[in-house]
């Protein structure tokens, strides 16, 4: 008895010692600041269950044997979105074939995307002789659901298409054609048949549907009932992916955090801010919106911070692409959120790629191509002291 109670002592001792070592080894989980993938606070277990479904989802690799291509981009949602953040150039889109709202006049040539991969047997695609083109850069995932809940009216009253006021700030909508399987918002708001839409760097699909079915379609060559155009055959196929599947990944992307800002109390921060907001940046990239009803109700009538107004803006000749979608002209570009921006770095291989395309390397940058509407405002900006500069860059930072 006193020979097996000793076995057990040091049993257990080895056992203590054994978890306090793993312990001691295992890295410390993250921050919630210091990272943009999770969850909302304040989910149901129903919800949960689904966010969980949804990140599955989104992480999940196709192959030829499940659906990839024949020709595609990449073979899962999480391979241009590291982390829910933006892309690299290596994961860069191309799309093609629009100078204006007439239509694609490319789309039997493989337009609007170019897909430049393929299985084995068949060839990529290439631009067709006489399409122009543009680079467009994966966005971050994080805070959509937010985004996605701002009301029709509240983008209209930012609008100012006529310039009203003066202060050489036009914001539009980007008016579209919406698919017959989206649905509308509450007191959804048309002109001549169209809607106003929000996702994407041109903000021209209306819904996050609408730009998780094309994303599997284009990006990955995966067919649904939303989209059901075989982008090789150009001819409808069965479908590939559920809508169940689709349909938690977009519940996924609706309920992934918003980025958490940090160092919020630091003396430059604060400074940084306050010159963020006397320069005029913050006329595009709006500090502060607000969602209306939602039926997640976490996302509900809440005021949240994303530093933008959804609306598109002439950024000037330099950013003008030649390509567009929906009603934008070919030099509007939607107002990015800035939320998240600090952390951009970490899906990005340690170096910044901004703007639309990745063609910045660092935030000053990105402001000094900054131009049309937002020429004032980069000449604000090259007028600022060297302190007030890297205040203002520090505040961006902490975003």
């Amino acid at each position: 008895m006193l020979f097996l109670m000793k076995r057990l002592f040091i049993y257990f001792t080895f056992l203590t010692i054994l978890v306090i070592s793993c312990k001691k080894l295992t890295p410390k989980l993250p921050e919630d600041h210091q990272i943009l993938e999770g969850p909302i606070k304040g989910l149901t277990a129903a919800e949960q269950d689904q966010f969980l479904k949804g990140d599955i989802g989104f992480g999940a690799v196709f192959t030829p044997q499940n659906g990839l291509g024949p020709i595609f981009v990449a073979n899962s949602c999480a391979s241009c979105h590291a982390g829910d953040g933006k892309g690299h150039p290596f994961t860069t889109l191309t799309r093609f074939g629009q100078t204006d709202s007439t239509g694609n006049q490319f789309v039997q040539l493989g337009g609007p995307q170019l897909q430049n991969r393929a299985i084995p047997g068949y060839s990529p695609e290439i631009i067709p002789s006489g399409a122009t083109s543009s680079k467009i850069l994966p966005p971050a995932n994080t805070g959509l659901g937010y985004l996605d809940a701002v009301s029709d009216q509240d983008l209209l009253l930012m609008s100012d298409p006529n310039d009203a006021d003066a202060d050489g700030i036009s914001g539009v909508p980007n008016w579209v054609n919406v698919p017959a399987y989206c649905q509308f918002r509450a007191n959804a708001i048309s002109m001549n048949g169209k809607h106003m839409a929000r996702f994407g760097k041109k903000g021209a699909a209306y819904d996050l549907i609408q730009q998780t079915a094309n994303a599997y379609n284009q990006d990955m060559g995966i067919n649904s009932t939303y989209e059901s155009i075989d982008t090789y055959r150009k001819q409808p196929v069965e479908p590939e992916v559920s809508n169940t599947t689709l349909q938690n990944v977009v519940f996924y992307l609706k309920t992934l955090k918003a980025p958490v800002q940090r160092n919020a109390n630091d003396a430059d921060v604060i400074a940084g801010k306050q010159i963020f907001m006397s320069t005029g940046c913050d006329k595009c990239h709006r500090a502060e919106l607000k969602t209306g009803s939602s039926p997640i109700k976490v996302l509900s009538n809440i005021t949240f911070h994303p530093y933008t107004d959804l609306l598109l803006h002439d950024m000037g000749p330099a950013l003008d692409d030649n390509y567009t979608e929906g009603s934008a002209k070919t030099s509007e570009w939607k107002t990015p959120a800035l939320w998240g921006l600090g952390l951009s770095k970490k899906s990005q291989g340690g170096s910044y790629f901004l703007m639309h395309d990745g063609r910045a390397h660092s935030i000053d940058e990105a402001i000094q191509l900054h131009g049309g509407e937002a020429l004032q405002i980069r000449l604000a900006y090259g007028n600022l002291s060297m302190t007030e500069r890297d205040q203002l860059l520090k505040f961006l930072e902490s975003l």
